[in-house]
């Protein structure tokens, strides 16, 4: 059975070290979002005459977050269709909370719910203060807005996000990676995404 495999969560919680982790032993078409579409982003953010690394400006929400978002489905459906397990990592946030969403993600790819085994692992942490140690510590560009304006970010971030989609709450991990990603951790993911129907508590 296919997996479809989603690892959401805000920045700096690990969601792609965490979905590498587990491409070690689950071969899978890892798809960033941000390997999909950053480059472009940003390019024409700063055609624009806007911060390349700000994701919040209404210009990126209005013109190119959908856009964004809408590629990575679009790479996604074409793997599906092929054959491959999925990884997805991103947030996800919008579409989490729309239940078609997903619905159309598979259906576009000529496949039903059904024959899909699709698992969302949210990525968290146990507190503020470690996340920002970790986008201090990963140094990438694109973080730069957020340190610098890190009380609104903060503000408006909810490490564990609304998932309205149709699929059991037994296909749904909360997964804290607060600390090291332990060997133990790393089977209780393996083991949750082999599952057929997981039997992990959300």
């Amino acid at each position: 059975m296919q997996k479809l495999v989603f690892f959401v969560g805000v920045a700096g919680t690990g969601k792609t070290t965490v979905a590498r982790k587990l491409s070690e032993r689950i071969p899978a078409a890892f798809l960033d979002r941000d390997t999909i579409g950053g480059r472009f982003v940003e390019t024409i953010l700063e055609l624009n005459g806007l911060d390349k690394r700000d994701r919040d400006s209404e210009y990126y929400k209005k013109h190119l977050r959908d856009l964004e978002y809408d590629t990575a489905k679009d790479v996604c459906i074409e793997n599906l269709a092929a054959g491959q397990n999925v990884f997805m990592i991103s947030p996800f946030t919008a579409e989490l909370k729309n239940k078609r969403w997903i619905e159309e993600v598979v259906g576009a790819a000529g496949l039903s719910m059904h024959a899909v085994d699709i698992k969302v692992v949210v990525v968290t942490l146990q507190d503020f203060e470690l996340q920002k140690n970790r986008i201090v510590g990963r140094q990438t560009e694109r973080d730069q807005w957020k340190l610098d304006n890190w009380g609104d970010f903060e503000k408006r971030v909810e490490f564990v996000p609304q998932i309205n989609w149709d699929i059991p709450g037994s296909s749904i991990l909360i997964f804290d990676n607060s600390g090291e990603l332990t060997e133990e951790k790393s089977e209780q993911l393996y083991e949750f995404v082999q599952e057929k129907q997981a039997t992990m508590p959300v």
